[in-house]
C-alpha cells in the first residue's frame, strides 16, 4: 500500500512540481493549497505523513500543526520552510512538528527524510501492544477476542470492535472526546459515523457486564471515559 502525504503548499506551482515528484517516487499525494483546506482533508482521510508550508492564507502551518497534533500525536509533520525562517522552524518544532526541510530543497533529500519518519512511524505501530488486562477479562487484539480471567471462555469481536477497544485500552481512565475517538479509529469525524460508533459502544459495554469494575461511561456533550481498575 502506497504511504499518502498531505502536502500544503500555497505556491500551486511548487505544489504541482513537489506532488509530481513526489508521485513519481511511489507515493499518494494529496496537494492542499491552504491551511484550512488541509485540515478539512486531514479529517476526511488517513495520512501517513505531513508536510507543511509555514506561511499560507486562512491557516497558517503552525495552526494547523496544532490541530493536527489534537487529534494525533504520532504522524511524522515536516516542515516546509525558506532558510532565513529561523524563528518559524523553531516555532514549528515546539507545536509538536518532527523536523523541518528549508527551501530551495533536493527533492532526493526531501524523500530521504520522509522515508526515515515512514519507517520510525512503521516501527512504532509494530510495537504497540496486541493484549491488554480489562480487569478479570482479557483482550487479544490479533485473535479478535475478549477472554474471561480463566481463559476458558471467549468472546468474538468484529474487527472495527477490536479497533475501538484497543484505542480504548491505550487510553484508559482519561476523558476522550467523540471526534477524537472518530479521526483515530473510523479515520475522519463525521454525524453518521458517530452513531455507527454510539453502536458499537453498546455492544462493548455488554461484554464489560461480567466485571463491575470496568466501566465505558458517557460524557454528555463531550465523548467517553473508559473507566478500568489501576494495577498498583
Amino acid at each position: 500500500m502506497k504511504a499518502r502525504i498531505l502536502l500544503v503548499e500555497d505556491d500551486e506551482y511548487i505544489g504541482a512540481v513537489t506532488k509530481k515528484r513526489l508521485e513519481e517516487a511511489g507515493y499518494d499525494v494529496v496537494h492542499s493549497i491552504d491551511g484550512q483546506a488541509a485540515w478539512e482533508q486531514f479529517q476526511l482521510r488517513t495520512f501517513d505523513i505531513c508536510l507543511l508550508d509555514v506561511v499560507m492564507p486562512k491557516k497558517d502551518g503552525l495552526t494547523l500543526a496544532q490541530q493536527i497534533r489534537t487529534v494525533n500525536d504520532h504522524i511524522p509533520i515536516l516542515f516546509l520552510t525558506s532558510k532565513n525562517e529561523k524563528e518559524d522552524r523553531i516555532a514549528g518544532l515546539r507545536t509538536g512538528a518532527d523536523d523541518y526541510i528549508s527551501k530551495p530543497f533536493s527533492m532526493q533529500e526531501l524523500i530521504l527524510r520522509i522515508e526515515v519518519f515512514l519507517k520510525r512511524t512503521r516501527s512504532q505501530i509494530a510495537k504497540r501492544s496486541t493484549t491488554f488486562a480489562i480487569g478479570k477479562l482479557m483482550f487479544d487484539y490479533e485473535d479478535l477476542r475478549l477472554y474471561n480471567e480463566t481463559g476458558e471462555i471467549s468472546i468474538s469481536l468484529t474487527q472495527k470492535e477490536a479497533e475501538l477497544l484497543r484505542y480504548l485500552c491505550e487510553n484508559p481512565n482519561k476523558t476522550l472526546k467523540r471526534e477524537d475517538i472518530l479521526s483515530h479509529v473510523w479515520g475522519k469525524d463525521d454525524y453518521f459515523l458517530g452513531r455507527s460508533m454510539d453502536v458499537f459502544v453498546t455492544k462493548l459495554r455488554k461484554h464489560f457486564k461480567s466485571d463491575p469494575h470496568v466501566k465505558l461511561e458517557t460524557l454528555h456533550g463531550v465523548g467517553f471515559r473508559f473507566n478500568i481498575p489501576v494495577k498498583s
